[in-house]
């Protein structure tokens, strides 16, 4: 895996953890909405990511397409 993908895998695990907490039931109001601000954070920078991804795959030629040119 590159340094890429294992960002994204981070940020993926956390939200989980995240979650997993959240559905306990077992944090406060205001831990729970700390942990809600925090997980927005993550999903922000997940897209970001993924943008990032997506707008390199479009920029990239499809392997083999230097040859036809």
């Amino acid at each position: 895996m590159n340094e890429a993908t294992d960002s994204l895998d981070e940020l993926i695990g956390r939200l989980e953890r995240a979650a997993e907490q959240l559905r306990s039931g077992e944090l406060s109001t205001d831990a729970a909405a700390t942990l809600v601000d925090e997980c927005a954070a993550l999903a922000n920078r997940a897209g970001v990511e993924l943008e990032r991804r997506a707008r390199a795959e479009v920029l990239a030629p499809p392997p083999g397409q230097d040859s036809l040119l």
